[in-house]
């Protein structure tokens, strides 16, 4: 039988859900308070894993950074009341929770939104009684690129990082799994902003889409369904 991992963590957004339809619309409603004009938004999908600062950024460019720091909060305020109306997990995604709840894996999530966002996101989701831990950006002292929210997570799941494998749709994710000594998938489903330049991050699986992370990780060759 071929080993599984002893934990699976994921980045959430991007990886285990499409948050952006929500990040995106909350923009859109600020701008509309603002008095601005309705802009193409398609473009802000890819900055969604960066958090409301990029969005802020990508989305508001007739207003200068102070200005947007300005009303930083109250996009903030207005996204976590409406975090869920339109995110949604990722296809296939919840099938490969399910069978890794079957397989008796620990996971977990290693985000850099803040817990105050992301877990409400989980409990919408129905994942929050699910996960074994929940390492947000303000969990530890540093976020992601640096190794220390991967290695929390490994601790709070008693896994060796040798023995875990790592899910995500960004750079950082990368390197912040390799620092911490654990296996990288590079999810290619998500914010992707240079899909060409994704073999340079150096993580160890590319993995096209979340039904193929069965067969990467594992759990088809043990036999594992759902």
């Amino acid at each position: 039988m071929a080993h599984l991992p002893e934990a699976v963590l994921f980045d959430l957004d991007g990886t285990l859900a499409d948050t952006a339809p929500d990040l995106i619309a909350a923009l859109e409603r600020l701008r509309g308070e603002l008095g601005l004009p309705r802009i193409e938004t398609g473009g802000l999908r890819v900055h969604a894993g960066r958090g409301a600062i990029a969005i802020l950024e990508g989305g508001l460019p007739e207003l200068g950074q102070a200005e947007r720091d300005e009303f930083r909060a109250r996009y903030l305020d207005d996204y976590e009341a409406r975090c869920w109306d339109a995110s949604r997990p990722f296809d296939g995604m919840p099938e490969f929770l399910d069978r890794l709840d079957a397989a008796g894996v620990p996971w977990g999530v290693v985000t850099n939104k803040l817990e105050r966002f992301a877990r409400p996101l989980l409990e919408q989701a129905g994942w929050a009684g699910r996960i074994g831990c929940l390492v947000a950006g303000d969990t530890t002292g540093r976020a992601k690129p640096a190794p220390d929210p991967v290695l929390a997570a490994c601790s709070a799941l008693d896994a060796n990082p040798s023995r875990v494998s790592f899910v995500g749709d960004d750079e950082r994710d990368v390197i912040a799994g390799r620092a911490a000594g654990t296996r990288t998938v590079a999810a290619l489903w998500g914010y992707i902003q240079s899909p060409e330049k994704v073999p340079d991050w150096g993580a160890d699986v590319l993995a096209e889409a979340p039904a193929a992370l069965g067969g990467l990780l594992g759990l088809e060759r043990s036999g594992v369904s759902a």
